[in-house]
């Protein structure tokens, strides 16, 4: 790239993670990076820790500032982006680009983009997609090289008032990504705080599965760690919770018996291919498994990082790509010429497969592999059909508008749908694809009640038991109980949960 001197960030657009708006000229001397992000992209959050690994290491020489460019209208609330902020622990200035003003000034053309600004306030490199960190690292060493030898560069510690020294979370809960109720009780993905909690379906706390810290660690309830998990699957015979742990791009097994956590999928490596793979569950790499359903003894996964559905069979630990070619897109048709949008619900009524695809903002219907039946098919139940596309519509199958959906739960022949960027739960048909709200009035908020009057905050997921819904509120950082024979929305309260950092129950 031929150097073009950066344009100048706007000052009067909100800014997060800073006590004040940056400018480059206040910058100069120092190497900057430009993220243009959005906080529902499965690519962009990829892109986060290798910000990170970038910031401590040069973090006297580097400025990393997110810039915040919307994909879905729920994006572009200042008050939302902050919560991405402290949902994904980012610890940069983040400029809210709502109007696009940013991105077109420096010509970007998709998310994530990673622009580098050298000490003199020239863009060097504009890098497109993930699993850029070596190239970047590279760069800036090469950067800072030339830019000492000119005497250009001007080390020091940029000092910045983060979010979460704002807003410390005392949350009980921190960002639940999905519940799962059982017999045995109530599991809920505390993402958040990197665990999971067991309950009663009346909120007595029975375990709490990891520490509260982030990392990756098999062991007992009290030394397992995980990182972000957020899908469950639960084997009753044999009392067994599987979890998506999705940002170590792994599954564990809980055994409840033995109270250990055992990793059985994934090698703690983020895989960077979409091809079609087969191959033993513990040396396959797989790609943020968002969410999980067992069918006897097999284990779905919807793999938001590739785009595509997987199985695992849990008798020969052999996991391998079940539907999706990779590529990101709505289009029905066979298994292998599929293609999915960051697939991150998944349900199922023992004969097909359904699914929350969120960046389509559509609910898809897999068949299952039975001979007799034929060669199954990948449809479209309800939504647009257009990748990024959404709304807040009701009706029959592509006149249904949804907005980044995703949680999924079929029960009584019907699927309940976390509709969560409109902040609502929706009913669907999955025969004719009908879709009508249900729970919500469209508004974010936090408000229990009966039917439509009611108000959630980003619901991501939703477990049916007998007559009861539990939904994962997850900006609310909440379960919320539906009785489904009055559809009466209620606050489930955890007695004596307390957020890992805050106390022990």
């Amino acid at each position: 790239m031929s150097r073009v001197r950066a344009p100048e960030l706007p000052q009067h657009y909100p800014w997060l993670n800073t006590d004040k708006p940056l400018s480059l000229r206040e910058l100069k001397g120092r190497i900057v990076i430009l993220d243009f992000w959005t906080y529902c992209c499965i690519n962009c959050l990829h892109v986060l820790p290798d910000l990170k690994y970038l910031e401590q290491k040069y973090k006297d020489k580097l400025t990393v500032i997110g810039v915040h460019s919307a994909k879905f209208d729920n994006e572009k609330e200042t008050e939302n982006i902050r919560q991405a902020i402290l949902r994904y622990d980012i610890e940069h200035p983040v400029l809210v680009d709502s109007g696009f003003q940013v991105w077109q000034q420096y010509a970007v053309r998709a998310w994530p983009t990673i622009m580098v600004i050298d000490p003199q306030t020239y863009v060097v490199a504009s890098l497109a997609g993930e699993g850029n960190r070596d190239v970047l690292d590279e760069l800036i060493s090469k950067l800072i090289q030339q830019h000492q030898e000119k005497g250009t560069i001007n080390p020091q510690e940029l000092n910045i008032t983060l979010e979460k020294q704002r807003h410390p979370s005392v949350n009980p809960l921190a960002f639940p990504g999905k519940v799962l109720a059982t017999s045995k009780g109530l599991f809920v993905a505390d993402s958040g705080h990197h665990r999971i909690v067991m309950s009663t379906l009346e909120g007595e706390v029975l375990h709490l599965i990891g520490t509260g810290e982030s990392g990756l660690k098999d062991g007992s309830f009290s030394e397992a760690h995980f990182f972000a998990p957020q899908g469950m699957a639960f084997d009753e015979e044999n009392q067994i919770l599987y979890v998506a742990d999705t940002e170590n791009h792994v599954i564990r097994r809980v055994d409840l018996q033995r109270q250990t956590v055992e990793t059985i999928a994934g090698t703690a490596k983020q895989s960077r291919t979409t091809n079609p793979q087969s191959g033993l569950a513990l040396e396959t790499a797989i790609n943020s498994p968002w969410d999980l359903v067992k069918i006897a003894d097999k284990l779905y996964i919807a793999m938001a990082g590739s785009h595509q559905i997987w199985e695992m069979d849990l008798t020969s630990s052999i996991l391998k790509t079940y539907a999706g070619t990779g590529a990101e897109a709505c289009i029905d048709g066979s298994l292998s010429e599929s293609i999915f949008a960051q697939p991150s619900g998944i349900s199922t009524d023992s004969n097909n497969l359904y699914v929350a695809d969120s960046e389509g903002s559509t609910i898809r219907g897999v068949g299952l592999i039975f001979p007799k039946f034929g060669e199954p098919i990948v449809r479209t139940i309800c939504g647009s059909g257009e990748l990024f596309g959404f709304g807040d519509s009701d009706g029959q199958g592509n006149e249904v508008k949804l907005q980044h959906c995703l949680g999924v739960e079929y029960a009584n022949n019907f699927l309940w749908v976390a509709d969560t960027y409109n902040h609502k739960i929706k009913l669907v048909s999955p025969t004719v694809g009908n879709c009508q709200t249900i729970l919500g009035d469209g508004s974010l908020g936090l408000q229990d009640g009966q039917g439509k009057n009611t108000r959630f905050s980003e619901p991501s997921g939703l477990s049916i038991f007998g007559s009861q819904m539990f939904i994962a509120d997850t900006n609310n950082h909440a379960i919320r109980c539906v009785d489904l024979k009055k559809m009466e929305v209620t606050t489930l309260q955890f007695n004596g949960l307390c957020a890992p950092n805050i106390c022990i129950p």
